[in-house]
């Protein structure tokens, strides 16, 4: 866990630094560097007090000991040659291991100014070597800071898509793991704290032996062809625990020497620009090829084990472009271990790039039994997609990943030949389709149902009731600080509803602002993404007058003749959208995709009278007003409980029983096939009743491990996952056991267990407290659910509060359904126009 003092010092590091280090990544390599010499003296001092010798700073390096550096009477110029002296000779070091030669590799000061240094150096010395894992926390903390490389097309990748592709990959404490681009092992390191909390009773990894243990830190391997990131990898992962980091500067595409090792699970987002020229790899690739995307995807392919898998982040030319080499890429990997794919939203590596990405899941074992492929679009990740990628509610990644469990765990019994799973819900396509073409490709909505349609009114093309249809311009001075300037919207500024939200609007100054007038927006303006990843181009709504406004490239404005009522068009245009319509006119390429404004105007809507025009415009937008007012009831409504002064505090630990969950093995498919017994995991929490679980166990499985039945009536609190997760909630309704993540409360006598749960759901803010940090995933332990406190009237109190609530949660569920409702009735009123829809199955050409 990061703590408050910790966090600040190394901001301060960093603002120490940056008038003299102002890159990003050098700041991080000069805290890495003193971090580590200091580090290595503390361990020096632990050896002396334990009757040891000191084994780095000895003989003529015993000048450089950080005491000396230090010294109260050193100039601060013989400080600042004395360091620089010290870091640059350390990998001359002998009494230094391999790994932190490694890390002093080509080690140099960028700077010259005594000033800084020395403070710079005091901060440094506030830190202390002590093998806990604080020190890991604080090293991610310190490489959350790092930007884009971009001229290498390397993005680093957010923690909680990690941390998503590894609870799918699902790694095992006997597999070996591979990131042939590791960056600063964000993979590995995740991949490693999900074994050791798969095995856990009290605390992460205390059910793995000695002997486990140390092999279990053998398994993880990674390369990278930036000397820079070979260091802060190394020492990440010394920092979590690896005495003897096995990461190597290693040029995966070029390079034969670890050309035969094949590796259980590859994890990994790997560059996928390509320098001028392209590639010049060695002859052993199967795949001919000067791209780098390609060549890596089939590296990883060709280094799984029998029974690897893998998920690789890709950029959109994998999936779909034409070239020779791409499309017998997706051939071999649909033919050989290809099971699924997951779409990305566009802005996943904002504010460094709107790069549109998707990940490949491969499983050569699973793929031989697999007549099929899934695909899984994600387009809500949880954050926004603008550059500040604030944090959002709908996350579809718990949906997505429940899809892919679902998939994999049907592919394993159909492999020992048990019933199938039902895959109603899933989007799956057979291979035989995708090769139909000989194009093998892998964009999921390229199948997905189209609609024909069958107007009652004219069907006119668009451009015939346009008196204009003007794009605008691209301006890159615009600021988000509004200072008398004018907005400048963009295709974040037009909602997934249809909507013009302003809360992340750029501006051009005042003064610049006549140059544009051309451009300046009038109330009943039609505003369509004319440009954007695929599956957002299309989207439409209506400026409504809400004052000057300018608008970018990306968006086309439309002006209607008088036979098109604005509002009318924009809905028309917007359920199109939503349709999927604007996919096959869309030009794509890399990252983004277009629809050109003679392929706009081709587009032929119904033309009903302007009568009925205005009737369908009031119709919906009356639904759209229930349906804003219901929203924002579910934005604001949760249970409270308003506590009297006269009720007692008591701490959770004073009154609960608890109990601890595990996780069943995985390669034991008996503990989990035809499994009758619910088994809770942190998904499965919802903050109310726990009715099912996503997944069971067998009765084998319960006898094997330490697992055993809770009751009902026990209340679950999740302790890992992030700020998103931890404290989540839920109430059994059903006798079930539980994983590791959470601590189970035992029913009590004198405590309504819904009255314990709903004054959990209103402590929220307080776990994040308790966790004290900004990291992604933040954990509190079961010592913090234990000291919790909170209120506790008599249990006639309890019980009278819990139906109060209850009763407010009734007409919040009927508001949900409320909206449902609004929203097909607002469907069905554009339907009307469009009169009936034929639905057929048919590729996009």
């Amino acid at each position: 866990m990061l703590d408050t003092e910790t966090k600040r010092r190394i901001d301060s590091c960093r603002d120490i630094l940056v008038g003299k280090v102002p890159d990003p990544k050098s700041q991080v390599e000069q805290i890495t560097i003193a971090l580590i010499y200091k580090f290595m003296d503390d361990m020096d001092a632990e050896s002396e007090e334990l009757d040891g010798k000191r084994t780095f700073f000895t003989k003529e390096f015993a000048r450089f000991g950080w005491a000396q550096l230090m010294a109260p009477g050193l100039g601060g110029q013989d400080v600042l040659n004395l360091y620089s002296e010290a870091i640059a000779k350390m990998n001359e070091n002998p009494g230094v291991p391999t790994l932190f030669r490694d890390i002093f590799k080509n080690a140099y000061l960028p700077y010259r100014d005594p000033e800084t240094l020395r403070a710079f150096l005091k901060e440094i010395n506030a830190f202390s070597y002590d093998h806990s894992e604080r020190l890991g926390d604080a090293f991610e903390y310190l490489l959350s800071v790092l930007g884009a490389q971009g001229d290498a097309g390397q993005f680093r990748t957010p923690r909680h898509l990690i941390d998503f592709l590894v609870e799918v990959i699902d790694p095992q404490k006997n597999e070996t793991v591979l990131d042939p681009a590791c960056g600063t092992a964000g993979f590995l390191i995740s991949a490693y704290k999900h074994i050791l909390r798969a095995n856990m009773d009290k605390r992460p990894g205390d059910k793995l032996t000695p002997d486990e243990r140390a092999r279990l830190v053998r398994n993880f391997q990674g390369y990278d062809i930036s000397p820079d990131m070979v260091r802060l990898s190394l020492a990440n992962l010394y920092l979590h625990g690896f005495p003897e980091p096995r990461i190597e500067e290693y040029d995966t595409l070029t390079s034969e020497t670890h050309w035969n090792d094949t590796f259980d699970v590859v994890l990994a987002n790997p560059p996928f620009m390509s320098p001028k020229g392209g590639i010049r790899p060695h002859k052993r690739f199967s795949m001919p090829s000067n791209r780098s995307e390609v060549l890596f995807v089939d590296y990883i392919a060709e280094h799984l084990s029998p029974q690897g898998r893998a998920a690789i982040i890709v950029p959109e030319g994998i999936v779909f472009q034409s070239g020779t080499a791409y499309r017998a890429l997706r051939k071999l990997l649909v033919q050989q271990s290809l099971v699924a794919v997951v779409s990305l939203p566009a802005g996943v590596f904002q504010p460094y790039s709107g790069v549109k990405t998707s990940v490949l899941i491969l499983d050569k074992r699973l793929a031989a039994h697999a007549g099929e492929v899934l695909f899984v679009k994600i387009t809500n990740d949880g954050f926004g997609l603008g550059a500040q990628r604030r944090e959002v509610t709908g996350s579809e990644l718990p949906a997505a990943a429940a899809q892919l469990r679902t998939w994999f765990h049907h592919l394993r019994k159909s492999a020992i030949g048990s019933t199938v799973s039902d895959l109603g819900e899933l989007h799956l396509v057979s291979k035989a389709r995708i090769g139909e073409n000989d194009e093998w490709n892998l964009s999921g909505e390229r199948y997905r149902e189209q609609i024909q349609r069958d107007s009652t009114h004219p069907l006119v093309k668009l451009g015939d009731l346009l008196l204009e249809a003007k794009p605008g311009f691209a301006y890159g001075g615009s600021s988000k600080e509004q200072t008398g300037g004018l907005p400048h919207l963009r295709p974040m500024n037009i909602s997934r509803e249809g909507d013009l939200v302003l809360d992340d609007v750029k501006y051009i100054p005042q003064e610049e602002a006549d140059k544009y007038n051309s451009y300046l927006l009038t109330e009943n303006d039609v505003l369509f993404n004319n440009t954007n990843s695929k599956e957002l181009v299309g989207k439409t709504t209506l400026f409504s007058g809400q004052g000057a406004s300018y608008y970018s490239n990306h968006i086309t404005r439309l002006r209607t003749k008088e036979e098109l009522h604005p509002a009318y068009l924009s809905r028309i245009l917007h359920n199109l959208w939503q349709q999927g319509h604007f996919l096959e006119l869309c030009s794509k390429w890399v990252g983004q995709a277009a629809i050109n404004g003679k392929a706009l105007t081709e587009i032929e809507i119904p033309l009903p009278s302007l009568t009925v025009q205005q009737e369908i415009v009031t119709e919906i937008t009356g639904y759209q007003r229930v349906i804003d007012g219901a929203r924002q009831i579910l934005v604001f409504y949760q249970p409270r409980i308003v506590v009297q002064p006269e009720w007692p505090m008591v701490e959770i630990g004073e009154i609960f029983k608890t109990r601890s969950g595990t996780t069943p093995s995985r390669d034991r498919q008996d503990y989990f096939i035809d499994g009758t017994i619910p088994w809770v995991k942190t998904l499965d929490l919802n903050d109310g009743p726990i009715l099912k679980t996503e997944e069971c166990i067998t009765d084998l499985a319960l006898s094997e491990t330490s697992l055993q039945v809770l009751p009902k009536g026990t209340v679950l609190v999740a302790m890992y996952g992030g700020f998103k997760q931890i404290g989540r909630s839920g109430v059994l309704e059903i006798e079930a056991t539980q994983n590791q993540a959470m601590t189970a409360l035992l029913p009590h006598e004198d405590v309504d267990p819904y009255f314990l749960n709903y004054t959990l759901v209103s402590s929220r803010e307080y776990w994040k407290q308790v966790a004290n940090s900004t990291r992604k995933d933040a954990n509190i332990t079961k010592s913090d659910v234990l000291r919790f406190k909170f209120a506790l009237p008599d249990l006639a109190t309890q019980q009278r509060l819990v139906a109060d609530i209850k009763a407010e949660q009734r007409l919040v569920a009927a508001t949900t359904e409320l909206i449902e409702r609004m929203e097909s009735r607002i469907q069905a009123a554009i339907g009307r126009v469009w009169g009936s829809a034929i639905h057929k199955l048919e590729s996009i050409s």
